[in-house]
């Protein structure tokens, strides 16, 4: 059963990879730029993050090296109010993504720089899981997780066998990433058997289509092809009570931003925003999926789950880097207000 209510908020674990990203600076192509604005990364610490920051007790479980650039990372999570206390060391090297600005005309361009690094070099066994999930709840990570390595992909099984033992709440975000998966395995191949263990997910249709094969007609609006994949989809997860995701129609520079919640059989839509000016649209999925499941731990009704996953994934895309710094009570703002370029003082 999913837990509901905020009298006892759950306690959540995200297990993903710790990353670094550098920017390119100064909206500046890599074939031009000089310098890079840094900032620290990682699906589910984007995640873990946003859920921290909404005051729900969250603990990030990675493995990484031991170095200096890494502790500041993990000061930073901290500093959000992330307990890093499961945190694993070991290996050499943290994983890197490069990242060029997009815009109206042309796409922001993504180059990753993880083969080898302390998460990708994971096997099973190397993390204690009763330990690190002793007193959780709920159990979040995402397809990227299994994406890098072999050994990434089987410590997710050994994670989700022993989270479902424990009797754990499972979450996932299908999050496939095309550059990835270079390890001699196809997507289709590996996850559909971690993703059967889980009650909630957030996805795209084109993750779907890859991990499952589930096409929908290209040529209906949003709102149908999102019920025609929650059908299909539920007969591959017979057990998935939750699904969750967001749209994004852009005409130049403006971007119509909304979301879908699949919630116990009934479907859900949030309000259509419209986002005049996008900052950096990377992260803005991860806080649209910790919205969700905040909306989903402190028990909110699911139009309100919809509404308040949906406002932090368009806020985020006000935020340079890959976290959502954002507060309850602005996401609550923008709710109640959409975009807005007021002065507030």
């Amino acid at each position: 059963m999913l837990p509901t209510g905020d009298r006892n908020i759950p306690q959540i674990a995200a297990f993903g990879e710790f990353m670094l990203r550098l920017h390119s600076s100064d909206l500046r192509r890599f074939l031009q730029t000089s310098a890079y604005e840094t900032y620290y990364a990682g699906a589910e610490a984007n995640v873990s993050v946003l859920l921290a920051r909404l005051g729900i007790p969250v603990s990030y479980i990675t493995r990484v090296p031991d170095n200096d650039l890494v502790k500041a990372g993990v000061e930073q999570l901290k500093g959000h109010g992330v307990d890093t206390a499961q945190i694993s060391y070991g290996g050499d090297r943290l994983a890197l993504y490069f990242t060029e600005q997009g815009n109206g005309i042309r796409s922001t361009r993504v180059i990753y720089d993880r083969a080898g690094t302390s998460y990708a070099c994971l096997q099973p066994g190397m993390i204690d899981w009763r330990k690190a999930l002793e007193g959780i709840t709920w159990f979040h990570w995402s397809g990227v997780a299994a994406a890098v390595s072999q050994g990434a992909a089987d410590t997710c099984a050994e994670a989700l066998a022993i989270a479902r033992e424990m009797g754990i709440s499972i979450s996932a975000d299908f999050n496939y990433r095309t550059t990835l998966w270079k390890y001699g395995k196809a997507p289709r191949e590996v996850m559909p058997d971690l993703l059967r263990y889980s009650r909630v997910a957030v996805a795209d249709l084109d993750s779907v289509a890859v991990y499952y094969g589930i096409e929908t007609d290209p040529n209906a609006g949003y709102e149908e092809r999102f019920s025609q994949c929650c059908k299909a989809l539920q007969e591959k997860l017979p057990q998935l009570e939750v699904l969750a995701m967001s749209f994004r129609k852009t005409q130049g520079i403006q971007h119509t931003y909304f979301g879908a919640l699949l919630y116990k059989g009934a479907i859900y839509y949030s309000a259509r925003h419209e986002l005049p000016f996008v900052t950096d649209q990377i992260g803005s999925g991860d806080a649209f999926t910790g919205g969700m499941l905040y909306g989903l731990m402190t028990g909110l009704p699911p139009r309100q789950i919809i509404d308040f996953a949906t406002a932090s994934g368009a806020l985020k895309q006000s935020i340079v880097g890959d976290w959502a710094i954002i507060s309850k009570a602005e996401v609550e703002q923008f709710i109640q207000n959409g975009s807005s370029g007021r002065i507030i003082r």
